[in-house]
């Protein structure tokens, strides 16, 4: 380094990755900086800067460096920092020990492990700690890898066969040799050393009688909730089955319930109809579930919960490797969870591009004109939220809703409050008085409005 990126350095101050310390008589808390700092996202020490940032510089001895090197001996795993020496004047030096995001993390120094907070180095929480050692064995320990115990019997062999055939269709996949069961799954991965599905291939294509006695977690939950919070479900199913049918059965589970944006296309005097939420963006996020969510827990699950005022698919697991909330809405890298059971959706086009899915659900969004989603770590699940940009009346409730009806719930919607005269003055739906009133007992006999006063003093509202 030269002493002019030297001074530029010192001059940005303390921060999550940079750290003062005024001499190698520190190298406890330097050692443990260092160790912090390969926990994280990396960073550099700089031994001969006081806290105010001043270039001391320290008298580099025979043994200073030796010394040094001792107390990051201490760190396990191994860690080897890179270490320059930068001459502040004719008989001292500023050293710059930096070290990058440690591929083996956690790392501990004289066994504790710590980790930054802001331009403090802290004791790293036992909980956070026992995350990084899980994902540091994920590799080659993962749950997805392990024997499954359905035999190759408890496989649907015609799922199999369709998710082969859509990959070689797509260019994805070399057409196989044979379409023996065992040999597709031997091609895609997906067995054992000792020759035995594993539990990747069972959440893939497991027999969904199977995959009931031996993988309950394989389970989607789905729920349309009257109003807005967890209470009357209008409708509630749990399916246990392999992924590639819970990502159809979701499917129909969102056409079933999701309401429908109407509008009067301007000069035609026609109604034209859009999903509230992109049907794409459903879709993904259902995918994005089912490739990454932590199948290693009987009690995890994926939810896709419908309410009046939003939409939310939740998934068992949070998020690894680092990975936040804020980093969902930009580009990042993709590092699955399942690697394996992603990689069959990739092939077969239900997932396009690898770390790029709540990209394409905020783009999608954007597009329609919507809020962008909502990402949230809860209870070590992941929630994906979505919400609609203001009221749009829903196509059916216990029944179908005509035009009329989700036309007067849409000019409630905006009018507020308002007498039979205002609201008829509002449509562009023509209706004589008795009709309109007549529509409006229905929809408050659904619980969808409500009047107040009587008569022509009458106000109506949407509840």
């Amino acid at each position: 380094m030269e002493a002019a990126n030297l001074i530029a350095l010192v001059a940005r101050g303390e921060s999550d990755m940079l750290e003062f310390k005024k001499s190698t008589g520190q190298r406890t808390r330097i050692a443990e900086t260092v160790c912090g700092f390969a926990n994280a996202a990396g960073g550099q020490v700089l031994v001969g800067v006081s806290d105010r940032g001043e270039l001391v510089g320290q008298h580099m001895g025979s043994h200073t460096l030796e010394d040094l090197q001792r107390e990051f001996a201490e760190i396990e795993p191994p860690l080897y920092p890179d270490i320059d020496l930068v001459p502040v004047d004719s008989s001292s030096s500023v050293l710059v020990v930096a070290v990058e995001a440690g591929p083996s993390a956690p790392y501990v120094y004289r066994g504790r492990p710590y980790r930054r907070a802001g331009p403090t180095t802290v004791e790293l929480p036992q909980s956070e700690y026992q995350r990084l050692l899980v994902e540091r064995s994920h590799a080659s320990l993962r749950w997805e890898t392990r024997p499954s115990g359905i035999g190759v019997d408890g496989v649907d062999g015609d799922e199999l066969r369709r998710m082969v055939d859509e990959a070689v269709a797509r260019g994805r996949l070399s057409a196989p040799g044979s379409r023996d069961v065992r040999s597709l799954l031997r091609g895609l991965g997906l067995l054992t050393p000792e020759g035995e599905p594993s539990n990747a291939c069972a959440v893939l294509f497991g027999e969904r009688d199977v995959l009931a006695r031996t993988h309950v977690q394989c389970v989607l939950r789905m729920s349309r909730f009257r109003g807005t919070a967890k209470g009357e479900a209008v409708d509630s199913r749990h399916v246990v089955g392999n992924a590639f049918g819970l990502y159809r059965i979701g499917q129909q589970f969102f056409m079933d319930h999701l309401p429908v944006a109407g509008r009067i296309v301007p000069n035609l005097f026609e109604r034209e109809d859009d999903p509230l939420y992109p049907p794409e963006a459903l879709r993904e996020a259902l995918a994005n579930a089912l490739c990454h969510r932590d199948y290693s827990s009987g009690a995890g699950s994926i939810d896709i919960a419908i309410y009046d005022d939003r939409l939310e698919v939740v998934s068992s697991g949070g998020l690894h490797f680092g990975l936040t909330t804020d980093d969902l809405y930009r580009d990042h890298e993709s590092r699955p969870w399942n690697p394996l059971i992603a990689s069959a959706f990739h092939k077969c086009g239900i997932v396009e591009q690898w770390g790029a899915g709540t990209l394409k659900i905020v783009r999608l969004l954007q597009d329609a004109g919507l809020r962008q989603p909502e990402f949230e770590e809860r209870a070590r699940s992941l929630v994906v939220r979505f919400l609609p940009s203001g009221y749009i009346a829903p196509t059916r409730v216990v029944h179908d809703l005509s035009p009329l009806q989700r036309e007067l719930l849409e000019v409630l919607a905006s009018l507020g409050a308002s007498p039979l005269s205002t609201i008829r003055s509002a449509l562009q739906l023509q209706a004589a008085e008795r009709t309109v009133r007549e529509n409006l007992a229905l929809l408050r006999s659904l619980g969808m409005v409500a009047s107040t006063g009587h008569g022509r003093g009458a106000r109506w509202r949407v509840t």
